[in-house]
């Protein structure tokens, strides 16, 4: 894969801008009553808040609004030292990030505190961080909250009868078009293409893809036996693949066609195939048992691929956008541009298709092509097949708050 930078490309915006990241889900209500405010927390174990220092980079101010722990509904109930080992893991992925110099002080007061004689990590994040209610661009404080898994899907290295579907490797023709040398105010976006003759013109669609099978250009990884289970493991952007002998292969998202994604569920919505409340993952997966001779036609429906690369296969869970492992029912994908990626997120919302409440304290780690928003997250479930069951179902109305040190305090 090639990368570009120059001012050449000025024409390229007839080339449709995509996230750098897979689109984590979206199939398929929530307002949580606040709780009252905690006590006041007895004098800790923990180091004194020395002021800040002086930091540098700008903090995230337009999406953040000033709020106190007695606001964050379910706060004192949830069981926080659950998410202190993904808080640790984003302190390591944030140091090569542009907010890691106001992470600093707080992540090294973590790992002094880790394992320590009345280390409590409630009260570690009551001193050292401040919460900042998540508002999006009209004053909306509550926004869709869906989930996303890590699947399991049964595959082979060659092609056979029964595994025909091509996992594919990056293009070698696909190029990576970074406009911010030129125009800083892009650094956000980037425009996927190929040379047509001394021309760039968009890459080919999934329709497209799909239609010059083995002559596209690049590495095929490995054959699945499912189409459709083929377009959720490109929707939730990694996955594990079960070969012949055993043996297991864990595939990462490694780049996208540059074509936006659109929602298979929402087209069948829209044609009357489904009812809304049937477009979750489970309605779609069974439409498409029903209907294998359409499942091409509703497959190219959504123009965007996700392209892979094949990682070490380990007991952790996949690598997210923050560079470190994902913690199953702690780990989200958000918008960064508007919730800065590695920041500790308090999440209230409500369990799959259900009234009952699910507020817990969760890490921004990761991101994708369909969250897109201030209040909006993708809340990752683990791996596996009852993940999947209730990635599948979610669909709820949510909020939330991002804490951050005093370092990083909107201005």
């Amino acid at each position: 894969m090639r990368k570009i930078q120059t001012a050449a490309f000025l024409f390229l915006t007839l080339l449709a801008a995509c996230s750098t990241v897979p689109p984590s889900v979206a199939p398929a209500t929530a307002t949580c009553a606040p709780c009252p405010a905690c006590a006041a927390c007895p004098a800790a174990a923990e180091p004194v808040i020395m002021p800040p220092a002086p930091s540098s980079p700008p903090a995230f101010s337009r999406s953040l609004q000033p709020a106190n722990w007695s606001d964050l509904p379910g706060w004192s109930a949830d069981d926080v030292a659950a998410a202190w080992p993904a808080f640790l893991l984003s302190c390591r992925g944030v140091a090569s990030k542009p907010n890691g110099a106001g992470w600093k002080r707080v992540c090294d007061l973590a790992r002094a505190a880790e394992g320590k004689s009345g280390h409590d990590p409630r009260r570690f994040f009551e001193q050292h961080l401040k919460p900042y209610a998540v508002v999006s661009g009209d004053g909306a404080t509550s926004g869709m909250m869906t989930g996303y898994y890590e699947p399991l899907l049964q595959g082979r290295r060659t092609r056979s009868k029964g595994f025909e579907q091509a996992v594919r490797g990056v293009p070698d023709d696909l190029l990576t078009i970074d406009l911010s040398a030129v125009f800083p105010e892009l650094k956000d976006k980037r425009v996927r293409g190929r040379l047509e003759g001394n021309k760039v013109v968009p890459y080919w669609s999934r329709a497209e893809i799909a239609a010059r099978g083995e002559s596209l250009p690049g590495k095929t990884l490995l054959y699945v036996d499912d189409a459709v289970e083929l377009f959720f493991l490109q929707v939730q952007g990694s996955g594990r693949v079960r070969l012949a002998d055993g043996s297991v292969v864990r595939l990462n998202y490694a780049d996208q066609n540059g074509h936006p994604y659109q929602s298979i569920g929402k087209a069948l919505v829209e044609r009357g195939e489904l009812k809304l409340e049937e477009a979750s993952m489970q309605g779609i997966q069974a439409w498409a048992r029903a209907n294998p001779s359409r499942l091409d036609n509703l497959l190219n429906t959504n123009p965007s691929y996700v392209f892979f690369r094949e990682v070490a296969n380990s007991p952790g869970g996949p690598i997210g956008a923050l560079g470190v492992p994902l913690t199953a029912e702690r780990s989200i994908a958000v918008d960064p541009r508007s919730i800065p990626l590695g920041s500790p997120v308090f999440l209230a919302t409500t369990q799959p298709n259900s009234a009952l409440s699910m507020n817990r304290l969760v890490m921004a780690q990761d991101t994708g092509g369909a969250i897109k928003g201030a209040v909006r997250a993708d809340f990752f479930w683990g791996f596996g097949k009852e993940a999947g069951e209730r990635a599948g179902r979610m669909k709820q109305s949510g909020r939330l708050w991002v804490l951050l040190p005093l370092e990083l305090a909107p201005k």
